[in-house]
């Protein structure tokens, strides 16, 4: 896909520093369009970094994608199933090992009506409280004017700039030897997404809602 996306995009990237912290590192990114993990995914190999994606299971059934996300290691999630911890088991074997996790904590594109995160689910901060590892917020902006949200059809002319920023790790250490309860899986995550809105922040130069959008399955955004 390298080639492709160089064709579509112009990569304006930063913080690629902090990607790199010497141990298994969860890498957390907000959710704008159905092209973003491509170009979050371009983002981490460019820079050095073999990305593990936590990916919704319906990919997986896609023949020929199939093959590809199996080949390239990545994790199927089962959303709103009594399998999906399985994710995060294997998630936490693989920072186990050293590598590298990428996720999307919003569990699915944004329903904010102009693209700031919204509230995210509390998967990510469960896995990084059991695992102690880092997590490092990554901001993109850019994707949406090449593919839409909810759209299919990509426009690749003229080429898109697609900013992306990684961040210092979020510091979750005062909550490692909490209990793994609802209210510290919350203020895991909501420090996590505050990181990667204060980026975004930066990025559009615009300032973001006081209070994060919250999403319920079925109701209208």
């Amino acid at each position: 896909m390298r080639p492709l996306l160089w064709s579509m995009t112009r990569s304006d990237w930063h913080g690629a520093e902090h990607l790199h912290q010497g141990r298994g590192t969860i890498v957390a990114a907000n959710h704008q369009t159905n092209i973003d993990p491509l170009t979050f995914a371009y983002f981490l190999w460019a820079n050095g970094v073999v990305p593990r994606i936590l990916a919704k299971d319906s990919l997986f059934r896609v023949p020929v994608l199939r093959k590809v996300l199996v080949a390239t290691g990545q994790i199927p999630v089962s959303r709103g199933t009594t399998t999906a911890g399985r994710s995060l088991d294997a998630a936490a074997a693989a920072l186990a090992q050293g590598e590298t996790v990428a996720v999307f904590p919003e569990g699915t594109l944004t329903r904010e009506p102009d693209l700031w995160p919204m509230q995210a689910k509390t998967g990510v901060a469960r896995l990084a409280l059991a695992t102690r590892a880092p997590v490092v917020p990554v901001a993109q902006w850019g994707a949406h004017r090449l593919m839409g949200r909810y759209k299919k059809l990509l426009k690749p002319i003229p080429r898109k700039k697609v900013t992306v920023v990684a961040g210092p790790p979020v510091d979750l250490s005062d909550l490692y030897d909490q209990p793994l309860d609802g209210p510290v899986l919350r203020e895991a995550t909501d420090r996590i997404m505050a990181a990667i809105t204060h980026q975004l922040e930066e990025i559009r130069g615009e300032t973001a809602p006081p209070e994060p959008f919250v999403w319920r399955r079925g109701t209208p955004a």
